[in-house]
């Protein structure tokens, strides 16, 4: 522990009293590595410029008294992000290494109340000045109490997917790129660019999906239409894509039309649950089982199974949840009290790949291959990291500086828990069986998915 938490409380109250502003930054080291128990391997700058701890490494700056009272009120996860997202906690350094350091400590930080009495939080923040400051909450924070059966309902969902994707086609394009894909590219290599690496994710679908010229083609969560356009330009499939969000639709649709695919291709505002014109050739779901949840999936697999032909096939591209659990893993994505579900995707549920497998098992189709992308998604988030910094003027003009910092702080902790094993993501392909068994896949895997090996 530092000689500075080892002074007397006392002692620390009298050199508080005298100079508060002077040695805020030990102050605040003290409270972290008090209800840390044990201290904290960043360094600490406060709203006086005065700093302490390690040097060398990312630096937390507490620009305001109030990023103290907002660890208080609620240690952990919530607390810190409150506080980056109304730019009371800024950072000099990575922020993805800044929060990889952070992400093993921020259990300590939820469970600092069973470990650390209130007293002495209390009498740490009297010391800063900062008892009676409460914490900004902000606006863009979502709590909802209504939980249970009435989750995943259409209304509910159509919400929780307008609330994040209807935030400007123009603002998405500041870091997803010319593709305006939204979801884990495929790298095969790592200097190949984002624009490259989401073409060869769109040609890596088609060919497992095995698609051809006067085929149909169902996107279910087609985002700003990509997957299909690539599809219809490339093997001449009829497609039909759907999603919940009014400016994904409006994009799409032009995009198509633009690309000269418009008369192969329909976008459509519609639920997954209210699709009743099949069948379909193959389905592609990319990036959208993550809003299904639990209580779902197992319809959701069914109607993927009523929707598709026998000897169809269907991929579901999406990220999971790791089991067992590191110790690390149940906040950013999965946790109802995390960031992620206040300010990114509300009501996102992660499952596990046998969890999906099950599902889609129980609906009769055949699983025939899977593939895990986890590294994929760790590159592809560091880009639209950077793409984001690298318009960060415009970013915050199209939105607000707290929308921008929501969207830094998610990307960049999502590349830290893709990177370090906490959630992964996988692509599973599945079949639909014919009466005499033979669906028509290839005997090799290499024969799946040809030139893309190489």
């Amino acid at each position: 522990m530092t000689a500075r938490r080892n002074l007397p409380y006392q002692y620390r109250m009298v050199r508080a009293e005298q100079g508060r502003d002077k040695v805020a930054a030990e102050e605040i080291l003290a409270l972290l590595s008090e209800v840390l128990g044990r201290d904290l391997p960043l360094r600490v700058r406060d709203w006086r410029g005065a700093e302490a701890g390690p040097q060398g490494g990312p630096t937390l700056h507490f620009r305001s008294r109030r990023a103290i009272t907002g660890l208080l009120y609620a240690p952990g996860e919530i607390g810190l992000s409150r506080a980056f997202v109304s730019g009371d906690l800024d950072f000099d350094g990575d922020l993805i290494e800044l929060l990889d350091l952070l992400a093993g400590e921020l259990e300590n930080l939820g469970e600092a109340e069973d470990r650390v009495p209130r007293r002495v939080m209390l009498e740490h923040v009297r010391a800063l000045g900062a008892l009676r400051l409460p914490p900004r909450i902000p606006e863009l924070e979502l709590r909802r109490r209504r939980r249970g059966p009435g989750k995943h309902s259409l209304r509910r969902d159509r919400r929780a997917i307008s609330h994040h994707y209807d935030v400007g086609n123009d603002f998405y394009r500041l870091f997803l790129g010319p593709s305006m894909a939204y979801s884990c590219a495929y790298w095969r290599s790592e200097d190949v660019g984002l624009d490259t690496a989401q073409r060869d994710k769109f040609a890596l679908i088609c060919a497992k999906l095995d698609l051809s010229e006067g085929q149909r083609l169902l996107d279910i969560g087609c985002g700003w239409g990509a997957l299909l356009i690539h599809a219809a330009q490339h093997h001449g499939v009829r497609g039909v894509g759907i999603t919940l969000s009014r400016e994904q639709q409006a994009f799409a649709t032009e995009a198509a039309r633009l690309a000269g695919v418009g008369d192969l291709l329909e976008f459509r505002l519609q639920d997954y649950r209210e699709i009743s014109d099949g069948p379909f050739d193959a389905i592609a779901s990319v990036g959208m089982a993550e809003h299904v949840g639990a209580q779902n999936m197992a319809a959701y697999a069914e109607q993927l199974s009523r929707l598709v032909v026998p000897g169809g096939r269907v991929l579901n591209h999406a990220i999971a949840s790791i089991a067992p659990p590191p110790p690390v893993s149940r906040s950013w994505f999965v946790d109802r009290r995390s960031f992620i579900d206040r300010y990114v995707f509300p009501d996102g549920e992660l499952l596990t790949l046998s969890a999906t497998l099950r599902a889609l098992e129980g609906a009769g189709l055949e699983v025939r291959d899977v593939e895990g992308l986890r590294e994929h998604y760790a590159l592809t988030l560091r880009a639209w990291v950077d793409n984001l910094r690298g318009h960060w003027d415009e970013a915050v003009r199209l939105t607000s500086e707290q929308r921008a910092r929501i969207w830094w702080l998610y990307m960049a902790g999502s590349a830290a828990v893709f990177d370090r094993q906490r959630i992964t993501i996988f692509q599973t392909l599945a079949v639909k069986p014919t009466r005499d068994g033979r669906v028509g896949l290839p005997l090799t895997r290499g024969a799946l998915i040809g030139d893309l090996l190489h």
